[in-house]
């Protein structure tokens, strides 16, 4: 899979993508991340990408012009399956999205900042909006770094163990049951007697009806 980001602030998106799964999707060659300055695609002479917005109002929108000529320089080159918007008025993301797009194979990124875009860039080139939560960031960089992270662990062979997505919250629509490890006793507090049984289809069960509890108690919304 190939994913281009565009953005005016590269440099916070290279931490997240380049450590823990993300740098073994990309170093396993499953995963490619390209970073696309904006405004090296600004024809103006400080490189500017913002300006007043029509109307008047509070706040600047980004520019029309270094956006297209960014999102139309990269379409000469690759074919996307989507265009992605981070915007806080776009569809929230979920589990089901995230398995929707990693089945996909070349996406195109685009990070809001300041009031947001041109509305012609919505018109004409995006073809989803895509927002993390009903909140505002500075910009959409960090909701694209959680687009990425969310996608980019699904993809065959990035995880050691394949099965263990499979397992996640949100996958069933079900929370996930709590977890345990070493030791079995820790200052009095134990690891319930079922998971030693060595039974799994008890263990399953008792998997998926701590997983349906937790669930109702939590987020019944998703029941």
């Amino acid at each position: 899979m190939r994913i281009d980001i565009i953005t005016v602030l590269p440099e916070l998106l290279e931490s997240p993508l380049s450590h823990s799964i993300m740098k073994r999707a990309q170093a396993k060659e499953l995963l490619e991340v390209h970073l696309h300055p904006l405004r090296e695609y600004s024809s103006l002479k400080h490189q500017q990408v913002d300006d007043y917005q029509f109307g008047g109002g509070a706040g600047m929108v980004m520019m029309l012009e270094p956006i297209v000529n960014c999102i139309e320089s990269l379409q000469a080159k690759v074919k996307y399956d989507e265009i992605i918007y981070m915007t806080p008025d776009g569809e929230t993301l979920n589990q089901r999205m995230a398995n929707q797009l990693s089945m996909k194979g070349n996406l195109l990124i685009l990070c809001g900042h300041y009031k947001g875009i041109d509305q012609r860039i919505r018109d004409h080139f995006i073809t989803k909006e895509i927002s993390i939560g009903d909140y505002v960031l500075s910009g959409g960089e960090l909701g694209a770094a959680v687009l990425v992270d969310a996608i980019g662990r699904l993809l065959p062979g990035v995880l050691n163990d394949e099965t263990s997505a499979l397992f996640d919250s949100f996958q069933d629509n079900l929370l996930a049951p709590p977890v345990y490890t070493r030791p079995v006793e820790f200052r009095g507090w134990k690891v319930p007697d079922i998971l030693l049984s060595g039974d799994h289809r008890k263990i399953d069960e008792w998997r998926h009806q701590q997983a349906l509890d937790r669930t109702k108690a939590r987020r019944p919304d998703l029941l």
